[in-house]
């Protein structure tokens, strides 16, 4: 496992999570592999990590001649709309949903979803998390659970959820280039100000390019 960030508290030990699903999901953006895991340390998102839904043969969309030259409807890919559940039992702090699904981007589409993501990132996080929940499992310990689908966030504000219960779906809402779940642990509420904080998963933390399974899949 990657090691934690310094913070002016010193290290914290991981924040021990649940797989968000169930199914065959594969790693991307691990902090397995570096911090910070996404490229920048901007809104807390230093340990977060991608898990893209994926089919038997680990494929998460077919492959045509429309993928290299043109954006994609996200309903085209086997994991759209496939149930995300809470990784951790808490209250729910936060929540979001109403942000459109929008086209997904492989190929050359997504050169040009790159160079816009600096837009993105001035509307700040809602605009990169999407349709979310956050949960807080303990004082300062705040779980995020990004880019559900729209209409499927299924969690209210002060309500208490049990780990494995649906709270979602996933979807393209925000800064998602294909349909996928970005989870991520912090010590707030405002991704702006909080400090990252380091998770695993069944106390193992999976590199980038491996395919995980949920533990009902």
């Amino acid at each position: 496992m990657a090691p934690s960030d310094p913070t002016p508290h010193g290290p914290r030990s991981p924040i021990d999570l649940a797989y968000p699903f169930t199914g065959r999901w594969l790693v991307q953006n691990s902090p397995a592999d570096r911090v910070p895991s996404h490229g920048t340390r901007r809104f807390a998102t230093s340990f977060a990590i991608d898990f893209v839904p994926v089919d038997d043969g680990g494929r998460s969309g077919a492959i045509t001649g429309r993928t290299l030259v043109r954006p994609e409807p996200a309903h085209a890919f086997v994991g759209f709309g496939r149930a995300v559940s809470a990784p951790v039992t808490g209250t729910v702090v936060a929540m979001h949903d109403g942000e459109d699904d929008h086209d997904a981007f492989r190929g050359l589409p997504s050169l040009w979803y790159a160079l816009t993501q600096p837009r993105r990132v001035a509307a700040g996080w809602s605009a990169l998390a999407g349709n979310h929940v956050m949960i807080s499992p303990a004082p300062g310990v705040v779980v995020a659970v990004c880019h559900l689908r729209r209409g499927s966030v299924a969690a209210a504000r002060g309500a208490r959820v049990i780990a494995g219960e649906q709270v979602g779906e996933c979807g393209n809402s925000g800064n998602s280039t294909e349909p996928h779940v970005h989870v991520q642990a912090m010590d707030g509420t405002d991704p702006s100000s909080a400090t990252a904080l380091p998770i695993t998963f069944g106390g193992r933390l999976p590199a980038g390019g491996a395919v995980v399974t949920g533990a009902s899949g």
